[in-house]
């Protein structure tokens, strides 16, 4: 019964989930009747990793991100893979905000997140591999409640726990 047991935590986003909630967001500011007649537009960048949100006003662009962040929940993403840049104005008039996707885990916050795992003191070791943290330990229970420990914690990106064996 000595087998290692083990997890990754990693901020990976779905790429093709993300496309669907901005098309699911595309196709309801087009039915609704407060978007009649305005500029209105969302632009997911997937190789540059930004979106961007053009409208007539601010309320506007808060109005499509209120959508886009409803449909990111629907589909299962985490509102903390958008980390909003900048925002400018746009020809026009208009406003126009761009968000950077968030799908890494910066190494500051890494350390952070093992910081975290040390003071739980638990018997497992956690080797950071890049873009990803791996957590091997003997105990099921303990890695669960690693995993518990670090759903309570407000960290900037977002965390995927998978590999779980």
């Amino acid at each position: 019964m000595a087998k290692e047991h083990q997890f990754d935590i990693s901020a990976k986003l779905d790429m093709q989930e993300m496309k669907n909630a901005v098309v699911q967001t595309q196709k309801e500011m087009d039915n609704r009747y407060d978007f009649k007649g305005i500029t209105k537009e969302i632009d997911f960048n997937q190789g540059a990793k930004t979106l961007t949100i053009t409208s007539s006003s601010d309320n506007k662009v808060d109005a499509i991100y209120d959508i886009l962040i409803s449909k990111m929940n629907k589909r299962g993403l985490s509102i903390n893979s958008l980390d909003e840049a900048k925002k400018d104005d746009s020809s026009g008039g208009n406003r126009k905000y761009v968000f950077a996707i968030v799908d890494s885990i910066k190494q500051d916050e890494a350390k952070t997140i093992q910081l975290e795992i040390k003071k739980l003191k638990l018997k497992v070791k956690a080797v950071n591999q890049g873009d990803e943290i791996r957590i091997t330990g003997k105990n099921i229970d303990d890695l669960q409640t690693i995993m518990t420990h670090l759903k309570s914690l407000d960290f900037k990106s977002p965390l995927v726990f998978d590999n779980f064996r």
